[in-house]
């Protein structure tokens, strides 16, 4: 019979912190999916009590906003500096990374929409965007607005994409606008009729082209006098 150790003896366990927390919330999240990262599971993880995570983590809310700034640490912002090149296409090329990002986290891409990272990784990205939006001479309010519009856009592309990917239906719903689109009566719905193919066409091109449109018309569009 072996005899039981005394917990005097035992090897101490880490002190907690709240790199730990994200770090250990992070591989949950990637091995078993955001759903199970809650407080209980990485206090279970962690072998400790949920009460001691709140000293450091107030919320799973918060705890997901940490998690969502981790990742963006790997959006590239290494894009040559805007006197060098095309501001323009940087920017766009940074929000393309930032939302491919949250596509390759379906459920994270989803929190985006509510969570608000204040971390270094999101102050990082928020910086770049408007360094490279301010090139195009645009008033100050005017690029401070556009981009929160910017990410706006970028995080509701990556939460919309999925949302689909995530419904077994999707395909069967994707057929049945379609053929509503293609067969709609030219009598009634002649607009529709008038935009067919390009009203369902595009795919991959679609998100490039709703940001860069987005660019355009932040960079042309002034903000309201009194808000100036």
């Amino acid at each position: 019979m072996t005899e039981p150790r005394s917990r005097r003896e035992r090897p101490a366990k880490p002190a907690l912190s709240r790199r730990w927390i994200v770090e250990t919330a992070v591989r949950i999240m990637r091995d078993e999916g955001l759903e199970k990262v809650t407080m209980r599971r990485l206090a279970q993880e962690l072998d400790t009590g949920p009460a001691s995570l709140y000293v450091y983590v107030a919320n799973t809310a918060e705890l997901h906003a940490a998690v969502l700034d981790d990742l963006l640490g790997t959006v590239d912002l290494t894009a040559p500096r805007a006197e060098e090149g095309d501001w323009h296409g940087q920017l766009t090329a940074v929000l393309l990374a930032y939302a491919l990002a949250l596509f390759e986290h379906p459920q994270l891409a989803r929190s985006a929409l509510v969570a608000r990272p204040s971390g270094e990784n999101y102050l990082r990205l928020v910086e770049r965007v408007l360094a490279l939006l301010a090139h195009s001479g645009a008033p100050t309010a005017q690029v401070a607005w556009g981009a929160d519009v910017l990410l706006q856009q970028a995080t509701a592309a990556a939460a919309e994409h999925s949302t689909r990917a995530g419904d077994p239906a999707r395909q069967r719903d994707w057929e049945a606008l379609t053929h509503a689109l293609e067969t709609a009566d030219p009598a009634t719905h002649p607009a529709i009729r008038a935009h067919m193919p390009a009203l369902i066409g595009g795919a991959g091109a679609r998100l490039a082209w709703s940001v860069q449109a987005l660019i355009n018309g932040v960079t042309s569009t002034p903000v309201p006098p009194a808000h100036g």
